[in-house]
């Protein structure tokens, strides 16, 4: 595997075998104290145009703990807050730096980063693809059933981007991934994915039930009516009755107890929230060493 990591498409099935295999290698060293210096002597540029929780942190931890120097750049700090072209940032950068991570509000300005870059650009976040955070949610697929094969993943609410990586990702990885979103907030056909306005028959047998939240940042405008459209789509006991006995729920946070999921899933024994946000750090570690490696 080489060059970018921007939506996820760029990975065969076994290059994602590989990369979830070895995630699960990083994070059983890292509790036994033994630790990767594949990366030492190199540098990460990790680019924010919004602020950041489990993308800042596990990044920033992850670069280091490979042994590479982690430059965190928020976007009024760069000269593209005075009119510098993406394409000539990444040109700059990409002499200082070994890869490029950026979370930023448009996918367009990743993608154009990554055409005028010589290193690798990751994409840990855009309002398109959250590739990152599904890689996260494979590895504890993984963890918690073993294989991956022929799991059952329902997705319920908005049809944004962690639906989107989940669908590309969960369908290489060979996961049945069901979307139920409202119709004005579906996820468009083409992945491979189960689509449907039914939350319940999403669910139906599944072994894992997925949220994420109803109001993103840059959809407060609209906060009130989405909230009254995806109300139905709420991860609740009643819903997760429908799943398999064994279904884990799943959460790529921050959320809102009492909105998308309720606090008793999200702080319940079949919570995988914490072990997905976990592994953000091991999946990402593993994607680096193998995008630099």
């Amino acid at each position: 595997m080489k060059g970018h990591f921007l939506t996820g498409e760029e990975l065969s099935r076994e290059d994602l075998a590989a990369l979830l295999e070895r995630a699960a290698d990083l994070k059983g060293g890292r509790e036994k104290g033994e630790g990767s210096e594949a990366l030492a002597g190199r540098s990460v540029a990790l680019v924010f145009e919004k602020p950041s929780t489990r993308t800042r942190v596990s990044f920033e931890v992850g670069v280091a703990e490979l042994g590479a120097t982690p430059l965190v750049l928020h976007g009024d700090e760069l000269q593209l807050a005075r009119g510098e072209s993406i394409a000539d940032t990444a040109r700059v950068l990409s002499r200082y730096v070994h890869a490029i991570v950026i979370r930023s509000g448009s996918h367009t300005i990743v993608s154009e980063l990554a055409e005028s870059s010589s290193v690798p650009v990751i994409n840990a976040l855009t309002p398109s693809h959250h590739p990152c955070q599904a890689l996260a949610d494979l590895l504890t697929l993984q963890e918690r059933f073993g294989e991956l094969e022929g799991l059952r993943l329902a997705y319920v609410g908005d049809g944004n981007n962690v639906a989107r990586s989940l669908t590309i990702l969960g369908g290489l990885a060979g996961v049945e991934v069901r979307i139920a979103s409202p119709d004005d907030y579906g996820l468009e056909d083409g992945h491979g994915a189960t689509l449907t306005n039914d939350p319940r028959a999403a669910v139906d047998g599944a072994d894992a039930v997925y949220t994420d939240v109803w109001v993103s940042m840059g959809d407060e405008s609209e906060a009130e009516r989405r909230v009254a459209a995806l109300s139905p789509y709420r991860v609740d006991a009643e819903l997760l009755s429908a799943a398999a006995d064994r279904a884990i729920v799943l959460h790529c946070l921050p959320a809102h107890p009492g909105e998308e999921i309720s606090e008793e899933m999200l702080y319940g024994e079949r919570s995988a929230v914490w072990d997905q946000a976990e592994n953000r750090l091991h999946a990402q570690k593993a994607l680096l060493e193998r995008l630099l490696g």
